[in-house]
């Protein structure tokens, strides 16, 4: 498995540690230092079955300066979201864990790291 982590959030700390302490095989990406690619992040968005405006946080500094909040959240504008997490990775929520077995989580609870590996 592979999870997508920010060294600073505590979150994808915690994430880490359940991994550890399960002896868990996994990848570590820091996904600040290595975006995503637009497709990368269409897969991952559709192995999760949310949208992309699902993994975004709204609330960081460029997302209110873009005026996401009032952004369509329809068909018509998962592009617009996806190319603006793969511009700014810093919108992405974490951390996000996607399995050899093709299923993904984002990690933010206990429960749903331990759901990764099921």
């Amino acid at each position: 498995m592979e999870i997508w982590i920010n060294p600073g959030c505590s979150k994808c700390r915690s994430a880490l540690s359940i991994l550890d302490a399960e002896s868990a095989g996994y990848t570590v990406r820091r996904y600040l230092d290595d975006p995503p690619s637009e497709d990368e992040l269409r897969e991952v968005v559709g192995r999760l079955g949310l949208e992309p405006w699902d993994i975004t946080r709204t609330g960081e500094q460029v997302a209110v300066e873009q005026g996401m909040d009032a952004w369509p959240r329809d068909p018509g504008a998962r592009d617009r979201w996806i190319a603006a997490l793969a511009e700014h990775p810093i919108l992405i929520q974490r951390p996000i864990i996607t399995a050899d077995d093709g299923s993904a989580v984002v990690g933010r609870t206990e429960e749903a790291v331990r759901s990764a590996l099921r």
